[in-house]
Parts: C-alpha cells; sequence; structure tokens
C-alpha cells in the first residue's frame, strides 16, 4: 500500500521517474555547458537580481519618504498657523 501512494505520487514507479529525471537532468546540463552556463553563476546571478530589485525598492521608498518630509516642511506650519486663525474667530 505505502509503495502505491509513492508510486502515486512520483506519477510512476521509482524506478522509471528516477531514469527520466536522469536523462532530463543529463540534457539540460548538455544544454548548459554549450551555453556556458553554471548552476553556481545562475545562482549568483539570481542573488545579484534579488539584491537590485531590494536596493531599487528602498530606494523608491526612501525617495517618497524624503518628499514626504519635504512637503512636511511647508505643509504643517502652514495648517498649524491656519489652525490658529481659525480658533481665534
Amino acid at each position: 500500500m505505502a509503495n502505491g501512494g509513492i508510486e502515486r505520487f512520483l506519477g510512476g514507479s521509482v524506478l522509471s521517474v528516477l531514469v527520466r529525471l536522469l536523462f532530463i537532468s543529463l540534457l539540460v546540463g548538455a544544454a548548459m555547458a554549450f551555453l556556458g552556463l553554471s548552476p553556481t553563476g545562475l545562482y549568483e546571478s539570481a542573488l545579484r537580481f534579488v539584491r537590485s530589485l531590494g536596493n531599487l525598492g528602498f530606494g523608491a521608498v526612501r525617495e517618497v519618504g524624503g518628499w514626504a518630509i519635504a512637503g512636511a516642511l511647508i505643509v504643517v506650519p502652514l495648517w498649524l498657523i491656519s489652525r490658529l486663525f481659525a480658533s481665534k474667530r
């Protein structure tokens, strides 16, 4: 029974799935070698990409935060002045 559950999960017998995975791995490895790619290079490129996305995102947050502070330097004092004059009426 347990073997049937494993076969159902894998989509076939364990040996046939292993043979298919080995064959596909050889094809992908050959294609990567032909293109001059390596697993380490792909991993490092993906890591650099994620870091650049993070830097881009935090840079945008920092820029928008700067805009909010610059605007607040003008808006808050004007709002306080308007509230002071409105309370005297």
